[in-house]
């Protein structure tokens, strides 16, 4: 039977292709960049304008009825936008103007039932139509004419690489297959392989009807010798790979890390992608590898134009930042948006900041939420009841201020020196260090097998806090110490007998999930109670938990936004999580979509990405300006503050070379303006010094009073009391005002005691040009002419100032007297002694 016209294959394959369902690519790559990774996709408007309670809590945390669950596997997935589905339907229409189409296809065939026959089609394929080497050797049942062909590409179902396409050829049982086979299988149902090798593999599912996507393709003639080359540059590549992975897994030291880049660099030269991606970062951040933006800008633009999501997100950071190209903001939006639409999140961040702020689009609280909801899910999902791990905020003008106060830092010798306790016994120290080490942060590594080591020396020694964390890590699990709900549940029950807030939640949690007992939602209830009562923050979140979704008691919603209340204050991100979650759907509370975006801001900056805070930190410790300022500037898009900051007091400072001099100020006075507007007293504080002295923009005192003025107000600045004391004082921006600059000047001293000192000079100073002004305001003579001494001071005012004068004169004179009194007198002169001369040492010739 002869195949559809043109326009009924058209409209079939737009048919076929609106209800597949979106493809799934699996990435791999598990470190540190994972963060650069598609996990979730992006909910539609109505999504998050569904505000209907219709919610429900699984281990401490709220998720949406009417969002769908949102698949990721633990290395990411990338799912196939609309955008491509439409971009296919344009390929297709332009079938029209192909010489494939023009031509008589009712003369092709195909050789046996294939996609077509769902249609209601059945044809045949005549191989004297096209030659055997014009084939496309990636397509099912291709249709060809000259170098063109219509390609229907199948995908497996079921087996054991559900949802991948079949690869063609495979081999199996030493043959080769260019099609569906049945070999192998009694029940005669056709199958692929997802891989070239199934013997190795192992990967395969049914081809039944299952559509993947309509595409035109140009295949050019390819000999099956070039073929095999190609395969095996990308296996050799793909090997490479791997060992540069594998190395820098599993490696701790710089010298080894550097070296797994250098197989990293070699697999990237093959035109790996993965590769390609790390490369490009580290040389971008100068990881491992020298810092070379402009390398970096040409892997990134390669990239992108390969559809690489980390490429478009980090060229539009280029854009944004003025890296390596010319600073274009509208640039910068579209790779970020595309880098959204390929499912990558720190691009989400982004755009949700940029929505929130303003920057660049218009402000839209609801965009915004859209996008760090998104984030905030995947955030969430990776979150243990720990609470996550500590996100160090270090502030460079504080640390250089006072090193190692503002940070909470600790130094490597009281490390040492807490060590020292823990191994003479001070279990004290021990749970302190096991604590440190479980979470990381202040200076100390995550390292699991030294807090189980520390939390076991503690709980010999009887310690419920070490009982208590040791049954976590057992209910948890790790590389290095296995999941047993019975150890965790024993350990958890000697603490709660002791009273040990933390071991009274780890029960909750056992009778609540059933974890080595049976269920009993009142005992888990009881527990959580007594644990909250403590001030134990997962106690408070479960117990928000219960209440939320009415799990041993009645619905609640008040009672549950109390506790998650509680458990936000002590710092738990699920708990900020929860709270967004109830604002953002109106439950419990009258909807906020601003306070929903600014907790969901809270608990996007808790991912993994977190962790270059601290990486940039130790690069400017380091004194690597360069790398530090480009790792705060890409942190400062995502919105976070302290990047922000830090990123405006190195340029302020003028030490990133990488920088041109001219643009210094220009860009430290942009990201002033970001943190200023985040609420930190010190950039708002820059910003007007800015505008009074005019760096990177003109002088402008009205501009510059404003922010002293909104420093004061908002959070109650000496410093900007000081300042707005001055011009008040000066009449600079604003009407001079003696009697204001006083108040200004008083306030400061008031708010601040450093700024009494400074204050009391300022207002002696205010003193003498108050009299000067006076004096030149007065007439002088007038004033000695009116004046009536004997008025003022008696009749006898003359006798009186005699008395003094004479007490005065009386006292000098006896003090004088004293004074001559005590000084010694010399001894008697003594005869003086000739010194005598030395001979000389040579006496000259007579």
């Amino acid at each position: 039977m002869a195949l559809p016209g043109r326009a009924e294959l058209l409209l079939w394959a737009a048919v076929l292709l609106l209800a597949s369902p979106g493809l799934v690519s699996t990435d791999e790559e598990g470190t540190q960049d994972e963060s650069f990774e598609s996990k979730t996709t992006l909910p539609s408007e109505e999504q998050v304008k569904d505000h209907s309670a219709g919610t429900q809590v699984v281990a401490g945390q709220i998720f949406i009825d009417s969002e769908e669950p949102e698949s990721h596997t633990d290395d990411g997935e990338n799912f196939r936008s609309q955008e491509e589905k439409e971009s296919t339907l344009e390929e297709l229409n332009s079938l029209e103007h192909s010489p494939l189409l023009n031509k008589d296809l009712e003369t092709i065939e195909v050789q046996k039932p294939g996609i077509l026959a769902e249609m209601g089609k059945q044809s045949t394929w005549e191989s004297s139509q096209a030659p055997a080497q014009n084939k496309c050797s990636s397509c099912w049942h291709p249709s060809v004419y000259a170098n063109e062909c219509v390609c229907l590409v199948l995908t497996a179902l079921g087996g054991t690489a559900d949802g991948e396409p079949c690869h063609f050829p495979f081999r199996f049982l030493e043959k080769e297959y260019v099609e569906c086979t049945a070999d192998g299988r009694e029940d005669g149902r056709l199958w692929c392989a997802t891989t070239y090798d199934y013997k190795a593999d192992h990967k395969w599912g049914f081809c039944e009807s299952k559509l993947l996507y309509l595409a035109v393709h140009c295949c050019p003639i390819v000999k099956s010798e070039e073929q095999s080359n190609k395969r095996r540059q990308m296996q050799e590549a793909e090997d490479v790979y791997q060992m540069g992975m594998k190395i820098l897994n599993e490696s701790s030291k710089k010298d080894q890390k550097k070296d797994a880049y250098q197989y990293l660099l070699r697999a990237a030269d093959m035109n790996h992608t993965k590769a390609m991606e790390k490369v490009s970062y580290a040389m971008l951040f100068g990881d491992y590898l020298k810092q070379n933006i402009q390398s970096a800008k040409e892997l990134f633009e390669k990239l992108t134009e390969e559809g690489s999501h980390k490429g478009q997100t980090a060229l539009g950071f280029l854009y944004a930042s003025g890296l390596g190209v010319d600073s274009s903001q509208a640039k910068a939006l579209v790779y970020y948006t595309f880098g959204a639409l390929g499912g990558n999140l720190i691009a989400h961040m982004i755009l949700g900041y940029r929505y929130w702020a303003g920057i660049g689009v218009l402000q839209s609280c609801e965009s915004a939420l859209t996008h760090y909801r998104l984030v905030a899910n995947h955030v969430a999902s990776d979150i243990s009841l720990t609470g996550g791990t500590v996100v160090q905020r270090i502030r460079l003008p504080d640390e250089i201020e006072n090193p190692g106060m503002a940070s909470g830092m600790l130094e490597e010798d009281l490390i040492q020196y807490y060590q020292f306790l823990a191994e003479k016994g001070d279990v004290q120290a021990q749970v302190g260090l096991g604590q440190l080490h479980l979470h990381g942060g202040r200076g100390v590594e995550q390292n699991h097998q030294r807090a189980f080591e520390y939390f076991k020396q503690a709980a010999v020694a009887g310690n419920s806090h070490a009982m208590a964390f040791l049954g976590k890590m057992y209910s948890e699990g790790s590389d290095i110490v296995p999941q047993s709900n019975e150890t965790a549940l024993e350990y958890f029950k000697k603490a709660a007998d002791m009273g040990n807030p933390v071991g009274q939640s780890g029960l909750g949690m056992a009778y609540l999930y059933g974890r080595g007992v049976k269920v009993d939602y009142d005992l888990a209830l009881k527990y959580f109670q007594k644990a909250a009562e403590q001030g134990w923050v997962d106690g408070q979140l479960q117990l928000g938990s219960m209440y939320y979704n009415g799990i041993g008691v009645s619905k609640d919603y008040k009672q549950a936004y109390k506790y998650f209340n509680l458990a936000s204050q002590g710092g738990h991100i699920l708990a900020f999580y929860n709270l967004a979650q109830m604002h953002a759907t109106g439950t419990g509370v009258m909807r906020s979509c601003h306070t929903a975006v600014e907790l969901f801001k809270n608990v996007c900056e808790r991912g993994r990405w977190s962790e270059r805070l601290m990486a940039a930190y130790n690069s400017y410790k380091d004194g690597d300006t360069n790398s530090a300022v480009v790792q705060y500037l890409l942190l400062a898009e995502q919105g976070y503050e302290v990047a922000q900051s830090n990123a405006a007091f190195i340029l302020d400072q003028k030490e990133a070379s990488i920088i041109e001099e001219n643009e210094t100020y220009p860009r430290a006075l942009l990201h002033w303006n970001r943190a200023a507007s985040q609420g930190y007293t010190v950039a708002r504080l820059k910003l007007g010094d800015y505008h009074f002295y005019g760096f990177g923009t003109e002088v402008d005192y009205e501009t510059a009073f404003i922010h002293y003025r909104l420093a004061t107000e908002q959070q109650h600045s000496a410093q900007a009391m000081f300042n707005l004391g001055y011009m008040h004082e000066k009449g600079l921006g604003i009407k001079q005002d003696i009697h204001l600059a006083k108040r200004f000047y008083d306030m400061a001293a008031d708010a601040s005691p450093d700024a009494q000192v400074p204050v009391f000079l300022a207002l002696c100073k205010l003193g003498l040009i108050y009299a000067f002004q006076y004096i030149q305001e007065t007439n002088i003579k007038e004033v000695f002419s009116h004046l009536d001494m004997d008025q003022l001071l008696g009749p006898e005012w003359d006798l009186y100032l005699m008395t003094i004068i004479a007490l005065l004169l009386g006292t000098v004179i006896a003090y004088r007297q004293r004074q001559h009194q005590a000084i010694p007198r010399p001894p008697g002169p003594r005869p003086a002694v000739p010194p005598q001369e030395p001979p000389p040492e040579h006496q000259p010739p007579q």
